[in-house]
């Protein structure tokens, strides 16, 4: 059980994508289902869990920490878990593990989560929780069309009692009253709004001294106030990624706001009618487990044969649907439609992509992801470099970032594979992509790079290389990707051809592929890697193998 000392909704934040839990709770149940969850486990469960192609952390200062943050966190949290007495999965994480629409697993799961709950306690120092916070988030969304983050972080938060919603609804609509008065001055305005509401918030605390923030002896009131927004906007940015696993929404990535969609509004409406608002099992941990784990639970649209019948002629009217279906088959054959439709979409953009109908857009994105002015530049920055790398030549480009029902981007890649991977026919490419920097993007990056450029080698049976791609690249990747060239390792298939470009000069490549007269051939980009090869061999240094290939780069259809 966790203690909940907050002032503000208080929801989970790992793993910040939820997504990256399926494979996770997946390894548990196969290695460690029916063993107790201690320290023991817990080590050997990050042990395997470093060897995987889906983990790009280390967990090495305290493995059984990270196993608990991994696992205790949302996993748990959700109802996908259970961990006392013995660890095994719950009949919905089963269903998340094994289901074809892991999106309405999520979306129940995310309708049941509430605080206070036999999971989370609140102390007598937190706010008054009585929320299912999740289903009151669509309920602010749906009542005003669409929530941007500074409202949803500032104002949304604040509704630790579902009964205050109508409170919460009028202090966004003064907001954007006031707002409209402050035209040009948005920063300032929002900073002043932000610090008056969290002075609101913590007053109790602020009166009192008690503003010291964990590791920091810091009592500033100035440090505490700072520490509570930055907490704000991550419990902000996790409830964006949740909502957005649930298939039901969509992100505005410059406007930075959430919506519902329109194709989808009926099945909103539906479970904000059905769903019960009041938290349940407060005091009874068992029948929490039971009804947090029920994949059946609670009702959505689609378990109503009449309703379903009807969206699905609604959507897909050339459809003959017999009364012989079960509700299951006709469940089924919905998530295939829809299925279709988005491949149907996602090859349209491809179609619009090879004929450069999009070039002024993608260099848009790449100009935003550079001045960081969208939200989520990471899933942006692997979207928009599928597309880029698509314009670029003639291969056969996959992104394996996760889409929405409408060809929309919706989370990155799970992790146990390459960004993107391309076909050139006699080779293949590997793209990787992060907006990592610093030390961070080596210890993060360096190593899975070159563990999914070992696999797609293995998996193709092709000669292979790699791109890898960050706003800036840090010295010790350079120095990393450099001494791969040369080094003849087994385990990663031989020596290794990855290539780091920083994004300014990919956006180059791009343009010169847009400018040149004849659409650029597999051929050339084999001749650019295999450049890289031979700079490798010829220079001593990774610095002058990196400038070498970095000016190649900025010429790289040049005979």
């Amino acid at each position: 059980m966790a203690k909940i000392n907050s002032k503000v909704i208080f929801v989970t934040t790992s793993p910040r994508t939820p997504a990256k839990m399926i494979p996770e709770i997946e390894l548990l149940h196969t290695h460690f289902a029916g063993q107790k969850w201690n320290t023991k486990t817990q080590r050997a469960f990050m042990e395997l869990l470093r060897e995987e192609n889906f983990f790009n952390g280390k967990g090495a200062n305290d493995p059984a920490f990270s196993a608990r943050d991994r696992i205790n966190r949302a996993p748990k949290a959700l109802g996908f878990v259970i961990l006392a007495p013995t660890i095994k999965l719950t009949p919905a994480g089963e269903e998340l593990v094994n289901s074809k629409r892991k999106d309405e697993i999520f979306l129940r799961q995310l309708l049941k989560f509430q605080v206070p709950s036999p999971f989370h306690k609140p102390t007598e120092n937190s706010a008054n929780f009585w929320i299912k916070p999740y289903l009151e988030f669509f309920r602010l969304i749906r009542h005003f069309g669409s929530l941007k983050f500074d409202e949803l972080m500032i104002f949304g938060l604040q509704l630790v009692d579902y009964r205050d919603f109508d409170t919460i609804i009028e202090k966004i609509n003064q907001f954007r009253i006031a707002k409209t008065q402050n035209e040009g001055n948005y920063k300032r305005f929002r900073a002043n709004v932000f610090d008056k509401e969290l002075r609101e918030i913590y007053k109790d605390k602020i009166s009192s001294g008690d503003t010291r923030t964990r590791e920091t002896n810091d009592a500033s009131i100035a440090k505490f106030l700072s520490t509570k927004a930055s907490n704000m906007r991550d419990f902000t940015d996790a409830c964006f990624r949740y909502l957005r696993a649930t298939g039901l929404v969509n992100i505005s990535y410059l406007g930075k706001s959430i919506s519902i969609i329109r194709e989808k509004i009926q099945e909103v409406d539906y479970f904000l009618q059905h769903t019960d608002r009041e938290p349940c099992f407060i005091n009874n941990e068992s029948q929490y487990i039971t009804y947090l784990g029920n994949p059946l639970i609670p009702a959505l649209l689609s378990d109503n044969r009449e309703l379903l019948e009807k969206k699905i002629k609604a959507e897909f009217p050339q459809l003959e649907i017999s009364d012989s279906l079960t509700l299951q088959e006709l469940k089924n054959i919905f998530a295939d439609e829809l299925e279709n439709r988005k491949n149907k979409i996602i090859t349209e953009q491809i179609v619009a992509i090879k004929d450069y109908r999009l070039f002024e857009d993608i260099s848009t994105i790449f100009e935003q992801i550079l001045d960081n002015s969208l939200y989520d530049t990471p899933l942006m920055l692997e979207w928009n470099t599928w597309r880029a790398m698509t314009m670029l030549d003639g291969g056969k480009i996959k992104a394996n970032l996760k889409f929405d029902d409408f060809g929309n981007p919706m989370s990155t890649a799970q992790g146990n594979m390459a960004d993107i991977v391309c076909d050139y026919g006699d080779f293949g490419l590997t793209v990787e992509v992060t907006m990592q920097t610093g030390q961070r993007q080596y210890e993060t990056e360096g190593e899975p790079v070159t563990r999914h450029l070992a696999k797609f080698k293995k998996e193709t049976k092709k000669p292979a290389y790699c791109l890898f791609i960050a706003p800036k690249i840090n010295d010790a990747c350079k120095a990393h990707f450099y001494a791969l060239h040369k080094m003849n390792i087994k385990y990663y298939g031989g020596t290794s051809t990855i290539v780091p470009l920083p994004l300014s000069v990919f956006i180059k490549m791009i343009q010169d592929s847009h400018n040149a007269n004849y659409v650029p051939e597999p051929r050339h980009v084999k001749r650019f890697f295999e450049r890289s090869n031979e700079l490798a061999n010829s220079t001593t240094n990774e610095i002058d193998w990196y400038n070498g290939i970095t000016q190649k780069a900025l010429n790289w259809l040049a005979e």
